[in-house]
């Protein structure tokens, strides 16, 4: 059994979390202070104040602005969507997809080990990686990839535990996941859902000149096929889920366009990009 120490390698993989900072621009910076002259007894305390009257717009971090954009989308009827578009209806043979799946797992899950971890937990930070941004820049579109991120969670949820469709490796324990499976149910896919929703949500705000809206749209769904993709790899999702993501992400943005917060969103972005 002392083998299995081996696999306290995978600790190293906690790393890929920092990643968040890149998405949010929030950190997990530690300032120490002294314990015998803290530097705020050192500054003069409450002798020196400001006379800010309330918390500036500036200061709110993107992840939690759209928050707001959220509350606003959860009073639209949203839960009215209907899941009915070619692959994205459960198929009533699992076992065509789980072959799938199998051969998946052996041709391409070794190759595809690192992606399927770094996006286990968190995929902004790739998204930020193709647009060339970083916490300190873009803010306004930073907002727009943490509203697809959060309003998609928020609504592949109530689709999960309507269908409550059995994950592969419940059906197919041999697929073996190389990370936790989710404590939700498999359809439709939550990746899938989230990395479409954050491509069609940026692609709003890309200006047409230079080609840069094509281009990036191009990669932005591009990235978003390869998110979903690699949780059917890791032996999470069927394809299925996938197909049924990328569909309820198209219609979840529909209701976001009525939501006069979000429309304010799209439009501070593009500015962005001008």
């Amino acid at each position: 059994m002392t083998g299995n120490t081996g696999n306290t390698g995978n600790t190293g993989n906690t790393g890929n979390t920092g990643n968040i900072g890149n998405a949010g621009g929030g950190g997990g910076w530690f300032f120490p202070d002294r314990i015998d002259l803290p530097f705020a007894f050192d500054a003069g305390g409450t002798d020196h104040l400001t006379t800010l009257p309330n918390y500036p717009d500036m200061l709110w971090d993107p992840q939690w602005l759209s928050w707001l954009v959220l509350q606003q989308f959860a009073k639209t009827d949203w839960m009215t969507i209907t899941l009915t578009g070619g692959d994205s209806q459960i198929p009533a043979d699992p076992k065509p997809e789980l072959d799938n799946l199998l051969k998946a797992a052996i041709d391409e899950r070794a190759d595809a080990l690192g992606e399927i971890v770094a996006q286990a937990d968190e995929f902004l930070s790739f998204f930020v990686a193709l647009l060339g941004i970083n916490p300190a820049t873009y803010p306004k579109t930073r907002r727009l990839l943490h509203i697809g991120e959060l309003v998609g969670k928020f609504a592949v949820m109530y689709f999960k535990y309507d269908k409550k469709r059995s994950r592969p490796s419940q059906l197919c324990p041999a697929l073996m996941p190389p990370i936790l499976v989710p404590g939700h149910a498999s359809w439709p896919s939550g990746h899938a859902t989230q990395s479409w929703l954050v491509a069609k949500c940026v692609e709003l705000a890309l200006p047409s000149a230079n080609g840069i809206a094509d281009t990036l749209s191009h990669d932005l769904e591009k990235l978003a096929v390869r998110i979903a993709r690699n949780r059917e790899i890791a032996g999470l999702h069927y394809p299925s889920d996938s197909a049924a993501g990328r569909e309820l992400a198209g219609k979840v943005l529909d209701y976001l366009n009525t939501c006069s917060l979000f429309s304010d969103a799209v439009d501070e972005a593009k500015l962005e990009w001008a």
